[in-house]
């Protein structure tokens, strides 16, 4: 299996498919690479070099105890980047891996990167605080915690259900689909995962996207259950400089899945505006 060794030992897994420009895909909590097999092979048959990793502790890479945070995490990121010495990347991120991406690139520049997207993604921060009041309580995040301690296999079927909108009336269930995500879900290690609800729902991000420079793409449904849109894509949208936001009237948080033929035309479309823009 291709890997990369970060500086603290740890093995991170990646697949990197076609040629042409690179696009890097960071995957959901508690997900893994295979999230975006509908992304990369779509984007593969149309010319792309594609590049999805498993985060640590996550997947195929080391299940680490210590640096499931989001500056670990964005490192990383910058480590796969520079093994592969890629250049003018498309990195595109959902949910969890929206604040990966954005913390990558406040952490480490624009240098190599050539435009961001963002999908049903979690900053600039979702839990409520005085300053965040449309957050979540730190209480709906204490209970994930509680329910992945107490029957991670259970835990992990369950909120499929919300995630893909399948709890909505009417919603065409697959269960292939639920399958794979709990699958997924269960290749990972159990500390990183607990840990990882942390990172993802307590790190502010507004510093972060203040410093985005380049050509950014913000998708969000509105029935996002995981990740409700007002305290991440419509403030995430004011932040960023001229970002272009996109809201999916009904789609749920994963919607890559759910919707990708809708989600994969958009993202090819912003891609080649961007791309004629700086030509």
């Amino acid at each position: 299996m291709p890997t990369i060794t970060t500086k603290d030992g740890t093995q991170i897994y990646y697949k990197d498919w076609g040629k042409g420009q690179p696009i890097v895909f960071s995957h959901g909590w508690p997900l893994t690479a295979d999230d975006w097999d509908g992304q990369m092979l779509f984007f593969g048959q149309h010319g792309y070099r594609v590049i999805a990793h498993d985060r640590r502790g996550h997947g195929r890479s080391t299940q680490t105890w210590d640096g499931n945070e989001m500056n670990t995490y964005a490192d990383d990121l910058a480590a796969l980047t520079e093994k592969l010495d890629l250049k003018n990347v498309i990195h595109v991120g959902h949910s969890t891996g929206g604040g990966e991406v954005a913390r990558y690139i406040g952490r480490h520049g624009t240098k190599r990167v050539a435009m961001a997207v963002l999908i049903s993604a979690v900053p600039p921060l979702m839990v409520k605080t005085d300053k965040n009041p449309g957050g979540l309580p730190i209480s709906v995040f204490d209970d994930l915690r509680a329910q992945l301690m107490a029957n991670r296999p259970q835990f992990y079927k369950d909120i499929t259900l919300p995630f893909y909108g399948y709890n909505r009336p009417g919603a065409k269930i697959s269960e292939g689909i639920r399958e794979h995500w709990w699958l997924q879900g269960m290749m990972g290690g159990m500390k990183p995962h607990y840990d990882c609800i942390k990172a993802f729902s307590e790190t502010d991000f507004t510093e972060d996207l203040k410093k985005f420079d380049i050509p950014t793409l913000i998708l969000h449904g509105d029935d996002d259950q995981i990740v409700p849109i007002g305290a991440a894509g419509l403030m995430s949208a004011k932040i960023v400089k001229n970002a272009t936001l996109k809201v999916y009237p009904g789609f749920p948080h994963g919607m890559p899945t759910t919707n990708a033929d809708q989600i994969n035309d958009d993202l090819l479309a912003f891609v080649k505006r961007a791309e004629q823009a700086a030509a």
